[in-house]
Formats: C-alpha cells, sequence, structure tokens
C-alpha cells in the first residue's frame, strides 16, 4: 500500500463527505400550512379541550403510537425535559436511588436529580454499550426505585434481564431511547418495554423538529401523570380526578403546532432512513469485521439497530498502537471534517458521568449537598475505577463514527472502510515514525471542525 497520509503520502479521499439534509419540501409545505393557520401552538394551561394540545400535536402523538403499537405518546419540548418528566410520572422522590448508565448524554442522569434522586451508576456490557444485568443487580439497595436504560449510538439494552430485575424487586424501568426511534429488541419496539420511554427530536437525531422529544407509555396513569407535569398540572388535578398529587406540579414542556407538523413529515421518512443506515452499517460490518484488533456489535435475531453513530472497539495491544495515533491516521486519509456528522472518526464518546463536578464535588440542587445528604446515614462516592469497563472504553477504546447516515452511500462507506484498511496495513510504518502519539490526549472533533473553519 501506499504511504500513509499522516506520513506524507496520498489520502484515500480530498472530496468532502456529502451533509445530511434531512427537510425537504414536505416539512416546508406543513410548516407554511400552519403559518396560515396562524395557530402556532395549541395548548391552554388549564383543564379541557385544549390541556393536551392542537390538531398537529394531537395527530403527531397518534401516527407514532399507532405505527409502532405504543397505546399513549406525549410529545415535549426537548427529550432532556421528557426524561425529567417520566422520572416524575413514575413517582421519584427524594432518596429515591435510580440506577443509571454512567456512559450517555448528561439528561439521563441529571433527570433523576431533579426530583431529589441520587443517580447511582452500573457498568457497561461492553458489547452492547448499556447497562450490565449483572452490575444493575449489585447497586440495588433497599432505596432502589427505578432503573434508567439507555439504548446507546441505537442498539437495544438487554431488556429481558433489565426486566427481570426490575420484576424481582419491584422497580420502574425509564427506557431513554433517544437515539434508537424505530429500533425493535427481540420483535418488540423499545420505548414501552419498561414502564415509560421516549426518543429525541433533536436537530441531529433520526428525525427532527429542532428540538422536541415523544414520550411513550402503555400505563394510562403514567400517561396522565406525564401529561400533568408537561402542562402546568397543577391547575388540572382536580379536574382530571388525581388523587395522588406528588409530583405533578408542572411546567411548561410544550410542544407547538409548528414542530409538530414538521415532526409528522419527518417520521414518515423514518422507516426508509433506518432501511438505508441499516445497509451502510451492514456493508461497513463486513468489512470491518475481519480486522483482528477491531470489534463491531453483532446483531442478535429480532433486534435492529438504529446507528445513531456506529461504534468500534479498539484493541491497543493488538493493533500496536494508541487509539489516538489510529483515529488521526485515520482522520488523515479523508477530507477535513467541516460539520460532526461529516467526521470520520472521534474517540471516547463522553466521560463518564461521575467523574463530572456535581457528582465529585456532589453539589446538585443548592448548595448544601441535596440531594446527596438526604438518606440518613448513606454516604454517596463516585470514584474513579467505579464503573472500569465504562472508564476503559472511554480511555482506550471506543471510536465511533458518524457516517452510517441518510446523504452517505455506499461508495462513501467504501473510502471510510478503505482509509481503516490503509491504517491497519502499514501500522508499522506507524510505529517506527517520529510520529507524537498525542500522551493519551482524546481527540475534540468539534474543536477540530472550528480550527479548520478559522483557516
Amino acid at each position: 500500500m501506499s504511504k500513509l497520509a499522516i506520513l506524507g503520502g496520498v489520502p484515500v479521499r480530498t472530496t468532502d463527505f456529502p451533509n445530511r439534509v434531512s427537510m425537504g419540501s414536505e416539512e416546508k409545505s406543513a410548516a407554511l400550512r400552519v403559518l396560515d393557520s396562524d395557530v402556532l401552538s395549541g395548548f391552554v394551561g388549564a383543564a379541557g379541550k385544549f390541556f393536551n394540545g392542537g390538531k398537529e400535536v394531537i395527530d403527531f402523538e397518534n401516527l407514532w403510537a399507532s405505527t409502532y403499537g405504543f397505546k399513549n405518546a406525549i410529545s415535549v419540548n426537548s427529550w432532556t425535559t421528557g426524561l425529567q418528566v417520566a422520572v416524575g410520572a413514575v413517582g421519584i422522590e427524594p432518596g429515591d436511588e435510580v440506577i443509571c448508565p454512567p456512559y450517555t448524554m448528561s439528561a439521563s442522569a441529571t433527570a433523576v436529580l431533579f426530583y431529589g434522586g441520587i443517580p447511582i451508576f452500573a457498568d457497561l456490557d461492553p458489547s452492547r454499550y448499556t447497562l450490565d444485568p449483572l452490575a444493575v443487580e449489585r447497586c440495588i439497595t433497599p432505596r432502589t426505585k427505578a432503573i434508567m436504560v439507555v439504548h446507546l449510538f441505537g442498539y437495544p439494552a438487554d431488556m429481558d434481564a433489565i426486566m427481570a430485575i426490575a420484576k424481582k424487586h419491584g422497580l420502574k424501568v425509564v427506557e431513554d431511547a433517544a437515539q434508537a426511534p424505530g429500533v425493535f429488541y427481540k420483535g418488540r419496539p423499545v420505548g414501552t418495554i419498561g414502564d415509560v420511554g421516549g426518543f429525541s427530536l433533536n436537530f441531529h437525531k433520526h428525525i427532527h423538529t429542532g428540538e422536541g422529544g415523544l414520550i411513550v407509555t402503555n400505563s394510562d396513569e403514567i400517561a396522565l401523570r406525564c401529561r400533568l407535569i408537561r402542562n402546568h398540572g397543577e391547575n388540572a388535578t382536580e379536574a382530571y380526578g388525581v388523587g395522588d398529587i406528588s409530583n405533578t406540579i408542572g411546567s411548561n414542556y410544550r410542544f407547538t403546532e409548528l414542530q409538530a407538523a414538521i415532526a409528522i413529515e419527518q417520521f414518515k421518512k423514518l422507516k426508509g432512513f433506518l432501511a438505508h443506515r441499516t445497509q451502510l452499517g451492514q456493508y461497513l460490518s463486513t468489512r470491518l469485521s475481519s480486522i483482528h484488533g477491531l470489534t463491531v456489535q453483532n446483531m442478535e435475531s429480532g433486534s435492529t439497530h438504529s446507528y445513531y453513530m456506529y461504534p468500534i472497539r479498539f484493541d491497543e495491544a493488538v493493533i500496536g498502537i494508541s487509539r489516538n495515533l489510529f483515529l488521526r491516521a485515520v482522520t488523515a486519509e479523508l477530507p477535513k471534517p467541516k460539520y460532526w456528522d461529516t467526521t470520520p472518526l472521534a474517540e471516547g464518546y463522553v466521560k463518564p458521568l461521575y467523574l463530572n463536578p456535581v457528582y465529585q464535588k456532589k453539589i446538585a440542587i443548592g448548595k448544601k449537598g441535596f440531594p446527596f445528604n438526604f438518606n440518613p446515614g448513606v454516604t454517596y462516592e463516585y470514584p474513579k475505577g467505579l464503573c472500569p469497563v465504562t472508564e476503559k472504553l472511554y480511555e482506550k477504546e471506543l471510536l465511533v463514527t458518524p457516517l452510517v447516515r441518510e446523504g452517505m452511500n455506499t461508495d462513501d462507506i467504501k473510502d471510510f472502510a478503505d482509509a481503516i484498511e490503509k491504517v491497519i496495513g502499514n501500522v508499522q510504518e506507524l510505529k517506527e515514525s517520529n510520529e507524537n502519539d498525542s500522551h493519551g490526549k482524546i481527540f475534540d472533533p468539534l474543536k477540530a471542525i472550528e480550527d479548520h473553519v478559522k483557516k
């Protein structure tokens, strides 16, 4: 093979990867329809006909629910607030412990803090990148009330094992399926395998409205409580006959008619998006699965993947160079990214949540340590080493690419795979070079993009 680009050789590709564009004429027409109606939000913050929103909101919720067989769907203005609503609706109170994965967007755990609950971090299954059921079992105490499951990167967690644990201990299960819309676990759509779940409509998700989210549940009681929290529930508990009014103080977490109209058109494209990503993901897996030292995810029967990101486990001992050097060598073979979704590879994903200041300093609500000091005689600690699998993924093993998506085709993914194979085939060249190994500093693709734009 030719000399590596990082060492002055000719790169595999210089043409920019295509951007992801998901908005089309259908979304434009839907937005204009709502603008012409002059009703941009159909909600009223009091019990009655419009407590649950206007026509577009109701149509969107019904469309998603009926497509995947969910009994109830409740739209919200972001999935972050959706998580807060879901945690409140399942009854988390001050001092309750909720088992969470440490390798996810921060909101999966901070939603627990909003109700005075205490996140307890359990380690991951290193092949799924989701909660390890054995680690979950070890975290359970008499104070445990729920499990927060995250279907990370779009592949479902081991829900049979997690639900068995929840049933055994009488726990609620919240499914954070932000990255997994339309995904199935052994033939069942994720979101309502547990008690309540939902999806993100943030701008870089599969379908988006800029910001937004959707809660789903098959429990009418949980659904009512979600709707109350979404829309100033303190004004409506009497009208809806709610006896237990705990956690029903609400806010304005409402979805607009404009967002809902766009969401309807976006949702119609979801199955096509997922089919395309699956095609690209399977091609990439075929190319990479034979490379000793790189591990791709295996699909279990009946389960699907949304490929929000495509994860690759990197074995430094086998490859013979650090993950960071490998990443930079592959990146040098490909065009410089101008946007996040044209980044060939990123490493580490996110820092384990428990290493962030909120958990290290145990300061969340107010300045006196609440809720970490709520349970008498119980001390909560979040030391480094708490979740060794997660820390190893972050520091040494995990690579992700957002290239498996709309806008890309098999030829584009071929160039990406070719770049990886070229680096693998010339590892010895890297070992013998004086190329700086970055001393373990994790590559920040967003910073690299900013530097590129400045140039």
